[in-house]
């Protein structure tokens, strides 16, 4: 079977869906892969290696290909050149991108989505909602430090003792584990806070200390976090404000795949932070946790300056490729077989990320949107994910 990696053409995206790593595994497991020359140059991957590594250098690798890897989805202009029945494999938020969605079906198309991996142990490997979350937190802890005018860490002197940064982290996901970690690993003192039940004992896991605002925890199935009403929400807030004010740096990270995100700050709480205090919200691209924000750009809040993230994963673009690579490589090994492309679609995995396949909406949720039947009802999952990296 022919696969295909193509140049990214999604604004900003510098992150690559195979590497030279995964593309001899690739070809170990039977399969021709083309690459398109100077995909992997965001990710500071020469096109060299890939012809090291057994890849072939096309300028239209799409040209035979029955499966086609990606980061973003294809833009309009990619799909137009599959044949029917060509699979893609990409992150899709397909309910933001129903215009899309369509696209693939009445194409032919069958789109499997990077999202909607399933949540059981068996799918830990092809996860790239964590794996990209991961990054973010990592860099989110970073452009923190790096923005704040200020030691994160104690320092004593002989000329005095400079006293630890206070740092508030708002969601205990994937990405504010990571944030909380490497915030902790460069001295300040941590503090986290997150809806669900087991978040107390993880956040001090990473020895961070766990907010406990009184309230009830909110948990649907699979340990995700569930929506609250507004009047819980405002309850949050208003017992969140004091936490908020005395921090030196906050960082949001709860986004909902597909939907808005909640926002936790209002704009009254970040002026009632010091002069000099940093926001980092990675959940900017989805509306953000905090009232005011702007996707990509620096806005400043009272004496807070708001740093809104952009598909933040793409700002380390090396180790983010890497692990959505093996993501990609693991869900292409589910897909084929003896080098053959053999979905299983009574398999729950690939079930659950198929949305589009022989012309047809596979995704129970994705159907009822559209006002249509879906080919095969998919799982639709209880609960919402909390966090959403793409």
């Amino acid at each position: 079977m022919r696969i295909a990696v193509a140049r990214e053409t999604h604004p900003g995206e510098t992150r690559v869906a195979a590497t030279p790593e995964t593309v001899a595994g690739l070809v170990r497991l039977g399969h021709e892969v083309a690459v398109q020359p100077g995909a992997g140059h965001g990710a500071l991957i020469d096109d060299d290696r890939y012809a090291d590594a057994g890849a072939l250098l096309l300028e239209e690798p799409f040209d035979g290909a029955e499966l086609v890897l990606g980061v973003q989805p294809l833009d309009d202009a990619g799909r137009s050149r599959l044949r029917p029945g060509t699979a893609t494999l990409s992150f899709l938020p397909a309910t933001l991108m129903l215009a899309d969605l369509v696209a693939r079906r009445d194409a032919g198309l069958t789109s499997f989505a990077m999202d909607y991996v399933p949540r059981i142990s068996r799918a830990q490997p092809m996860d790239a909602l964590s794996s990209q979350s991961l990054v973010a937190g990592y860099r989110a802890a970073v452009v923190a430090a790096g923005r704040l005018r200020e030691f994160f860490g104690l320092s004593m002197t002989a000329a005095g003792t400079i006293k630890p940064a206070q740092v508030l982290v708002l969601g205990a996901g994937v990405a504010g584990l990571q944030a909380i970690a490497t915030v902790k690993r460069l001295g300040a003192v941590v503090r986290g806070y997150d809806v669900r039940a087991a978040a107390a004992e993880e956040i001090a896991s990473m020895g961070a200390v766990p907010v406990d605002l009184g309230l009830d925890t909110l948990e649907g199935a699979g340990g995700y976090a569930r929506e609250m009403t507004a009047e819980r929400a405002a309850l949050q807030r208003e017992r969140l404000a004091p936490y908020v004010a005395a921090a030196d740096a906050l960082i949001t990270t709860a986004a909902v795949p597909g939907r808005r995100a909640p926002v936790l700050v209002h704009r009254a709480m970040v002026e009632a932070m010091r002069p000099g205090s940093v926001v980092v919200d990675l959940a900017a691209d989805s509306g953000g946790n905090v009232e005011g924000v702007e996707p990509g750009r620096v806005v400043m809040i009272g004496g807070a300056a708001v740093w809104g993230g952009s598909n933040v994963p793409a700002q380390m673009p090396a180790p983010a490729s890497r692990l959505y690579a093996a993501n990609v490589l693991a869900v292409v090994t589910l897909l084929t077989r003896e080098g053959d492309f053999a979905p299983d679609f009574d398999d729950e995995i690939v079930a659950g990320m198929c949305l589009t396949h022989q012309g047809r909406v596979r995704n129970a949720m994705l159907a009822e949107l559209l006002g249509s039947e879906p080919a095969e009802p998919g799982p639709d999952p209880d609960g919402t994910p909390e966090e959403e990296p793409r």
